[in-house]
């Protein structure tokens, strides 16, 4: 996979769902010495990014003995004379907005072209990266309306500048330089000058854009120290307002996509400020940071799927970042986790940790609550690919990329996905980072797996509506969580909680309790691949992958059924023409009107033992969990 891919292809547009991503006050976690006193520490020479001359000398070694690396290596160095052939990258912005794309593809081809220079010498590589950086230096602009953009295009040449830079002439040193400052450092600092945008957000936006032209500044520190120290003087203040959303204990709000991007970033910048610095500054102590790699490793089921709330994909969040912040952190889960890459990047090469053949996950604990963002994931083994892994959520409707969700929940058993989240739309649908946001199925609450209360043309869930963990326990026998989805329903209940729990490892109890203000229509809706069958009195429903069965049953109360629905707006809904394709999934679903006091009971069971039954829970209110 390549780089664009692995770095999550998604970017926001120019606006954010909601104003909560933004602070008036950049308050810092971790105090920034004087400008003046920011580059005393500053490496001679180069190269000085990621990695030092003797980093990569020992590692040029390693590839050698190394029977991982020297696969990655060969693999790596297959790719860059791929890229030989291919022509120097154009300006394209092909949907009107990103120039991303190309961005990404010129850091993909400085990274993968650089490295193999640094460990092979050969001049084919270094002629062909000025061929890219030329081409690029003379763009009209790095599409800085959509900054992400101008910030990776930055890393791009910051990345090729330091890591060419002996083999570069001083007139190609100089139109490198020059492009870096015009197109983006000066821009960046006028951005922060502002006090504008990304510069006081708290998601990835922050992190990339700091990250991207903070390398940018670290390359060129040596010719143009009051620009460089300038510019990490706004960036090491205001990375701190994202960095602070890792607290306490790594996860992130905008899911594990973005997890991937934002984190990313954050590390490129604080490994390059620590190899041309000699320190981060204490970012990197700043709080749940050290915990940044939990995340993606409780997320990530046992078939390398994500539970991939907000505008995720769920391809697991593989980064060379994880290797790094094994190493910062001494945290070897974070290593076993990234070793599992089928292709490796080049940072991936450059930070690689050797592992023992027994290393594994086991150790472990099964079961993670992710406090603040109010995600919760349960499984009943580690490294088996027929496990059952349940990801849920409460959350905040307001975080960025969110999608009316809350209550939301995955399930993996028998080495399939039976119960999934649709994913995101078209991120180039009118409005859909802006009022219509909200008019697409698939980021509406009825899109997801939780329920919906008299569905109009309202979204579902109260946009503005957080909801918390009440309750979370982990035992072998039992695990457990309880959200409060209250003030996600408060037009229509005065009271909604739902409960998740994990019994024996073997079977899944959702309990819901619902108080209504007036007599209202009820839906309880999972949206899976499966075939799906109910028996003739519509307690049971079967669903189908294969050979592989999974059976739902409704507890309680006997009034319920199960009925099989498409993955499609209700009725009651707006349908706007154009939207994503859900027709290879099917929802099951439980309808009840004029609902005003219900407890709805549903249990998940995969069909293990033909012909043998699963002891059924005793069902209790959630406040006696």
């Amino acid at each position: 996979m390549n780089m664009n891919k692995r770095l999550f292809a998604g970017s926001l547009a120019t606006i954010i769902i909601s104003v909560t991503g933004l602070t008036k006050a950049a308050d810092t976690l971790v105090p920034i010495p004087p400008q003046s006193e920011l580059l005393k520490t500053l490496r001679k020479g180069h190269p000085r990014l990621c990695a030092t001359a003797e980093d990569l000398k020992q590692l040029k070694s390693n590839v050698q003995t190394d029977p991982i690396l020297s696969a990655w290596y060969k693999d790596l160095k297959d790719r860059a004379n791929g890229i030989l052939n291919e022509p120097p990258s154009k300006y394209e912005i092909p949907d009107g907005l990103r120039l991303l794309s190309v961005s990404r593809r010129v850091m993909n081809r400085m990274y993968t072209l650089g490295l193999c220079y640094k460990i092979d010498g050969e001049k084919k590589w270094v002629k062909r990266a000025y061929e890219e950086l030329e081409a690029a230096a003379s763009f009209k602009d790095w599409n800085p309306r959509h900054f992400l953009d101008t910030a990776e295009m930055t890393h791009a040449f910051a990345i090729g500048y330091d890591w060419f830079y002996e083999a570069l002439s001083d007139e190609q040193r100089q139109v490198l330089r020059n492009a870096m400052i015009e197109k983006g450092i000066k821009l960046a600092i006028e951005v922060h000058q502002n006090a504008s945008w990304w510069s006081r957000a708290r998601h990835n936006w922050n992190q990339v854009c700091n990250g991207g032209v903070g390398m940018g500044a670290l390359a060129i520190a040596d010719v143009e120290p009051e620009l460089a120290s300038q510019y990490l003087s706004y960036a090491l203040k205001s990375i701190q307002l994202a960095m602070a959303e890792y607290a306490p204990d790594g996860g992130w709000a905008e899911g594990p996509g973005y997890w991937n991007y934002a984190t990313s970033y954050n590390t490129y910048f604080l490994s390059a400020l620590n190899t041309a610095l000699g320190t981060d500054f204490g970012l990197s102590k700043i709080p749940g940071f050290d915990k940044a790699g939990d995340f993606p490793i409780y997320m990530t089921g046992p078939l390398n799927r994500t539970f991939n709330y907000a505008d995720s994909g769920d391809g697991a969040p593989f980064s060379p970042c994880l290797f790094w912040l094994a190493k910062q952190f001494k945290q070897p889960a974070y290593a076993i986790y990234e070793s599992k890459i089928k292709r490796a990047l080049p940072l991936d090469i450059v930070w690689y940790q050797p592992l023992p053949q027994t290393a594994n996950m086991s150790s472990l604990p099964l079961d993670k609550y992710f406090r603040n963002i109010e995600v919760v994931s349960f499984r009943s083994k580690w490294d088996d690919e027929k496990a059952i892994f349940i990801g849920f959520k409460g959350g905040d409707n307001k975080a960025n990329h969110s999608h009316l969700d809350l209550g939301s929940f995955v399930l993996d058993a028998l080495g399939r996905r039976w119960v999934t989240d649709i994913g995101a739309d078209n991120y180039n649908l009118p409005g859909y980072f802006g009022k219509q946001r909200w008019t697409y199925y698939r980021l509406r609450t009825e899109g997801h797996n939780t329920i919906v209360l008299n569905p109009d043309a309202t979204p579902g869930q109260e946009p503005s509506a957080n909801a918390k963990i009440i309750k979370f326990d982990s035992k072998p026998e039992r695990s457990f969580a309880i959200t409060d989805l209250t003030r996600a329903y408060s037009r229509n209940a005065s009271n909604v909680q739902r409960g998740i729990m994990l019994l024996d490892r073997r079977q899944v109890i959702i309990q819901d309790e619902v108080e209504t203000i007036k007599p209202s229509k009820f839906y309880w809706f999972m949206h899976t691949p499966a075939k799906i069958e109910v028996n003739q009195d519509g307690k049971i429903a079967t669903l189908i992958q294969g050979n592989d069965r999974l059976i739902a049953r409704i507890v309680e109360p006997e009034i319920a059924t199960f009925t099989v629905m498409r993955a499609e707006p209700l009725p009651e809904s707006p349908n706007p023409e154009k939207q994503a394709d859900n027709s290879k999934i099917n929802k099951l679903a439980v309808k009840l009107e004029d609902v005003s006091k219900l407890r709805l009971v549903i249990g998940l069971a995969p069909a293990v033992d033909e012909g043998k039954e699963l002891p059924k829970a005793k069902v209790v209110p959630l406040q006696k969990w």
